[in-house]
């Protein structure tokens, strides 16, 4: 595998648009707009602000309304969304090429134009806090709401990308506007664009309908970066059958070295369906129906997640099992051997092909290795390089990581 299995070009345009252009054969394209702000770079006052407009980009602009916007979107006949995550905002479009230069238009206009009619943000108000209500009802999202509330103390990670209750409650027209100016500006945008069309054409296409768009200076926020709280704490929780576990470990001192012998750990500790926390937990002890670990490599974030859900009669049996798992792979009981990383290699592989062979898949990716200032052919050293992972790479990996855990509890809150 090799940096020519896809067609990309990168520039930056005379406002500051950083612009990927992937040449593919296809009938159809993805555009994806990242504007590089997100939840870590909110203050107290902030939170929820940057998800906010993300909402607000498809309430209408100067030139349409709520209602025009949405059915010119439709009218596209593909598909089209937006999520918030930590340091990012993004609008993608996917559909036909022939309908390339009319997303790119529509996306234009969102990220140039939104008008913040006030009846809107009202209403998106109470989309917003029944999602962040909704969000409590789900035992998943509010074990990881407030395992991530007990293990920082100042971190950004402390508080949801959805904001809270009383910060999205205290918005106003003025404030969305002023924080829309500040950062929805091109230099503070990346461009991912994948067609059949050559890439002097989609640039040319790109400089001309974002020309009005002019460069503005901003700063964002520092992010304060924690290691996370080693404690346990329980929490209860009304109308609920199973209780939670879960265990949030940080690691920002690792190398990208680590970090992929991290990945092979994490895949065969608890993200695959054979792994060591399913067939201990789940197929062994019958403990747990959900049992899985989860990484995150986000800049900033670096983060690795254990969750399970269990009787609250087996709590402490779980949480003691999880901890033999973790001392076992220590103590290198747990064998990751050759087999292991050349399986790995093989996972890696099929997670890049299949990401190559779909335009929204390969749009999205390029994005966010640009937006967190990686190479956009990261994978093709990650697989040169799982040449040189030994198996004491992975247990030495283990032993700085699996360290000093915040673990949270939630038990069903009895009835009075």
């Amino acid at each position: 595998m090799d940096k020519e299995i896809f067609d990309a070009k990168e520039s930056i345009l005379k406002n500051g648009i950083k612009l990927i252009t992937i040449k593919k054969e296809t009938s159809l394209f993805s555009i994806h707009a990242g504007i590089n702000i997100g939840s870590l770079y909110e203050n107290k006052k902030e939170k929820g602000i940057a998800h906010f407009v993300e909402h607000m980009l498809f309430k209408g602009t100067y030139k349409q309304n709520n209602e025009k916007l949405n059915a010119n979107l439709e009218n596209i006949g593909g598909e089209y969304n937006a999520y918030t995550d930590y340091n990012s905002t993004v609008v993608s479009i996917a559909g036909l090429t022939e309908e390339l230069k009319n997303g790119m238009e529509l996306i234009a206009d969102m990220l140039m134009n939104s008008s913040f009619d006030k009846e809107e943000i009202d209403k998106e108000r109470d989309v917003i806090l029944a999602e962040i209500r909704t969000s409590k009802d789900d035992v998943e999202d509010y074990s990881f709401n407030k395992a991530h509330e007990i293990a920082y103390k100042n971190s950004p990670l402390k508080y949801d990308t959805i904001g809270l209750e009383k910060t999205v409650k205290s918005f106003n027209r003025d404030m969305l506007i002023s924080f829309y100016k500040k950062y929805y500006v091109p230099n503070n945008c990346y461009i991912s664009i994948v067609s059949s069309y050559n890439h002097a054409y989609i640039e040319s296409l790109v400089e001309k309908i974002f020309s009005s768009w002019e460069y503005g200076e901003f700063t964002r926020n520092e992010v304060i970066i924690e290691k996370n709280i080693p404690l346990k704490k329980i929490n209860y929780k009304s109308n609920i059958e199973q209780s939670s576990i879960l265990y949030i470990f940080t690691f920002h001192d690792l190398d990208k070295t680590e970090e992929l012998a991290l990945r092979i750990l994490n895949h065969k500790f608890g993200e695959s369906i054979n792994s060591i926390l399913f067939r201990e937990l789940r197929e062994k002890k019958g403990l747990a129906y959900d049992i899985y670990s989860n990484l995150d490599v986000t800049k900033c974030v670096k983060s690795i997640y254990i969750y399970t859900a269990v009787s609250s009669l087996k709590i402490d049996e779980a949480i003691e099992l999880i901890d033999v798992c973790i001392q076992k792979i220590k103590d290198e009981i747990f064998v990751f051997d050759n087999d292991t990383i050349n399986l790995m290699k093989k996972i890696l592989k099929t997670a890049v092909v299949s990401t190559i062979e779909d335009t929204v898949d390969l749009g999205n990716y390029v994005l966010h290795q640009k937006i967190d200032g990686e190479d956009i052919f990261e994978f093709v050293n990650d697989m040169e390089n799982l040449k040189n992972i030994k198996s004491s790479d992975i247990y030495e990996v283990a032993r700085k990581v699996f360290n000093n855990p915040t673990i949270h509890i939630l038990l069903p809150k009895e009835s009075d």
